[in-house]
């Protein structure tokens, strides 16, 4: 069976869909007001009860109000066509491989290939048939059915995905349809009980509960979600489907799981609702979804570089580059800031800062605290719009371990006229640089807020910045800061 293009990219990392299909595939705006106007009052259930016997909730009403606005989504994908024998060329080396051993799925002599089957879960948000589920149940199916649970099946049609969330919204032909409420927004606490209903292995409309484990996560390709971690029991074929909470609100909708194995390990991953809800609205209006822009590359505070900055905590987002002539620029975002707060929203790392921006429209103005030269300064920036080639993160993976130990030369004039950049460019790196991540190669554009195009310049920096230097360096075409322990 096929894996997705987002499985191979959590393999990669320990990640696997598990809350996908069948074969493991596994910022704040209501949706807009022609879908609230044809939702119904929001399924209300009873408070979540505590059982005598054991004092734990019971989820048994919450289910009954809810699980009927919860479906089952089935999917055929085609496959791609083999080619046949004789359009390979007789030199080419393929071509004795499969005269030997049979030809080539869907050539002479070849049954054709079977087309693929998925399944997963979704959630009804209108009682006139739009539904939510994840983008990659849906992503490159030729025929979507769902089944609701009173058996009536349905040919949906997919209004429109957005990769970057992972959330689509299709649609069916019905009227008067149960249905659960987008617009709640509830805040999410780790620690609350939560559950989740959908079809894992497709067992349809199955419920498993458990609690909030963390908030803010960052997964590999999810840059726009702020990802809820729960430890609900979650498989393939529940994504798409709701995660409530003892309310029965909606908070997320069901996404992936970290495994090993392909089946569940106790980390199960949702996106927020308050994103799902963005994100459908803007597939409902228009059929797609644009993502906002500054223009900024930024990466993750810690501890060290905090102390550098003068900052009392490592809240916050680090701008490494501002692109020319970008929404940043035209705002006077400088390296060196730290972006605090966005509308008056603290932000506590990268990831607040991608998903609030990535998730605004773009044209929206936006009111951003940073922290410059040890004080709070107030910008206005109106978002544009993500190109698929930019993305507004700068890599984080330096480190530093524990005087600079650098060899560095300045730019020669030959070399700033061919890049138009000034800097020092390291030609050895050793001692607390190297262990901090420093290499031959690095171009050395400033230190903290500060440019540097001279040796004297560097040392002079280095001098007032005390225990730690934020060296800001241009590596691949990429600026960064990366801490330098000195002492």
């Amino acid at each position: 069976m096929q894996l997705s293009k987002v499985t191979y990219a959590l393999i990669a990392a320990g990640l696997i869909g598990g809350g996908a299909t069948f074969y493991h595939r596994a910022d704040t705006s209501p949706v807009s007001d022609a879908l609230a106007a044809v939702s119904p009052p929001p399924l209300a259930a009873p408070a979540v009860a505590p059982t005598a016997a054991a004092n734990l909730p019971d989820f048994t009403a919450l289910v009954d109000r809810t699980g009927v606005a919860v479906v089952n989504i089935s999917t055929i994908q085609a496959r791609a066509k083999g080619v046949n024998l004789e359009d390979l060329d007789e030199d080419s080396p393929y071509f004795e491989f499969f005269k030997r051993f049979g030809g080539i799925p869907n050539g002479p002599g070849m049954q054709p290939q079977q087309p693929s089957q998925g399944m997963g879960s979704g959630f009804i948000v209108s009682p006139d048939g739009y539904i939510v589920t994840n983008a990659h149940v849906v992503d490159g199916a030729s025929e979507v059915t769902v089944r609701l649970t009173d058996r009536r099946e349905f040919t949906a049609k997919v209004i429109g995905s957005d990769k970057r969330t992972d959330i689509a919204l299709i649609k069916i032909d019905a009227k008067n349809l149960p249905a659960l409420d987008l617009n709640a927004k509830p805040a999410v606490k780790r620690g609350e009980w939560v559950i989740a209903i959908g079809s894992p292995f497709g067992f349809e409309n199955s419920v498993s509960a458990g609690v909030v484990s963390g908030v803010h996560r960052a997964l590999p390709n999810g840059q726009m979600v702020p990802f809820i971690q729960t430890d609900v029991a979650v498989n393939p074929g529940n994504s798409g489907g709701p995660l409530l909470n003892a309310a029965g609100q909606v908070v997320g909708v069901n996404s992936q799981i970290y495994s090993r194995s392909g089946g569940y390990m106790g980390l199960s991953f949702a996106i927020p609702a308050d994103v799902a809800a963005k994100v459908a609205d803007q597939l409902k209006t228009s059929g797609k979804v644009v993502h906002g822009r500054l223009g900024i590359g930024i990466q993750g505070m810690d501890q060290t570089l905090a102390h550098s900055f003068g900052l009392p905590d490592s809240n916050g987002a680090l701008v490494g580059n501002v692109e020319k002539d970008s929404p940043a620029a035209k705002a006077g975002f400088k390296s060196g800031d730290v972006i605090r707060k966005i509308d008056g929203v603290a932000m506590t790392d990268s990831t607040d800062v991608t998903a609030r921006i990535g998730n605004s429209a773009p044209g929206t103005k936006v009111a951003i605290e940073v922290w410059r030269d040890g004080k709070p300064a107030e910008l206005t920036a109106t978002v544009g719009t993500l190109d698929d080639g930019k993305v507004a993160k700068a890599s984080d993976d330096a480190e530093a371990k524990g005087k600079l130990g650098v060899a560095v030369r300045p730019l020669t004039p030959e070399e700033q006229k061919a890049s138009g950049k000034t800097g020092l460019v390291v030609e050895k790196a050793g001692g607390a640089a190297a262990k901090a991540g420093v290499q031959p190669g690095d171009l050395i554009v400033g230190v903290g807020s500060h440019k540097v195009t001279t040796l004297d310049e560097l040392k002079s920096q280095v001098d007032k910045a005390g225990k730690t230097v934020a060296l800001l360096i241009e590596r691949q075409g990429r600026q960064i800061f990366v801490p330098v322990k000195i002492s």
